[in-house]
């Protein structure tokens, strides 16, 4: 009777999850329909989101999909990892090396402003890492221009509401399949899509610098931060810090501040 009970929830499960991908897919031709363009591209790191999003957009625009791997001082296992994903969802992929540009750029402004002599180090890691995100950013649009397609985000619903991503780097897109998909929904969303295992089950990391997790930046874990959205108990300690950073995050969710002049 238990195995029984067992495979009645997986079957359950299961289609729950195909509705849900179903869901999605029609919304994102609905997306395309609506903006008039031919179809979707999506950045591809190699980690969980942007596998789940690139699969979801090739079910959703088989012949107008695009995939794109921009590497920037990138993990190797990262760029194995999106290699997978592309070859997994069987997409149309480009592969632009950005780590010249962001050298040029990033040194030019701490050149200049060493000149001035007001150079913040203490700020030079997040301002580099913020500068890749907003560079791979500009990539797509660029590229998305060139095809007509609508730029796809892949914030789950815990990095939303952390305000976990650079303004105006990977927020900056036209539409998020995911922000409503706690990243426990995700992962299995991902299982359901068959992706590789090696991204399902990696730590989550944007690829900001050597060794960063999101988890240890952000001072809480994705388990935590589900279970705060569902309204279940959590640490006190980490139900502070999730609100902490909600309200410190709150200009990312919002347009710019400004006067009403009429």
């Amino acid at each position: 009777m238990i195995n029984v009970v067992c495979y009645q929830k997986k079957d359950k499960g299961m289609t729950i999850m195909k509705q849900t991908v179903n869901k999605i897919v029609t919304w994102l031709q609905k997306q395309v329909k609506d903006a008039n363009v031919k179809g979707l591209v999506v950045g591809v790191s190699g980690g969980l989101d942007s596998a789940v999003v690139a699969k979801l957009i090739k079910l959703a625009c088989p012949d107008d999909s695009l995939g794109v791997i921009m590497p920037l001082k990138s993990n190797p296992n990262d760029l194995a990892d999106a290699k997978k994903v592309i070859e997994n969802c069987q997409m149309n992929h480009l592969t632009i090396d950005l780590t010249k540009t962001h050298e040029v750029l990033f040194n030019s402004v701490e050149e200049q402003i060493k000149l001035n002599n007001e150079w913040n180090e203490s700020a030079n890691q997040i301002a580099d890492a913020n500068l890749r995100a907003r560079l791979r950013m500009s990539t797509l649009y660029t590229i998305a221009t060139n095809y007509k397609y609508l730029v796809v985000g892949t914030d789950n619903a815990a990095e939303w509401y952390t305000g976990y991503f650079t303004k105006y780097g990977d927020g900056g897109v036209d539409i998020q399949p995911i922000i409503d998909l706690r990243k426990e929904e995700v992962i299995e969303m991902a299982k359901y899509l068959k992706l590789p295992p090696s991204v399902i089950n990696k730590k989550p990391s944007a690829d900001l610098w050597v060794g960063q997790t999101d988890e240890e930046e952000l001072g809480t874990t994705y388990e935590y931060i589900d279970k705060f959205l569902k309204g279940e108990p959590i640490p006190k300690q980490d139900e502070t810090i999730i609100n902490q950073i909600h309200a410190r995050t709150e200009h990312k969710r919002k347009i710019p501040p400004h006067l009403n002049l009429k």
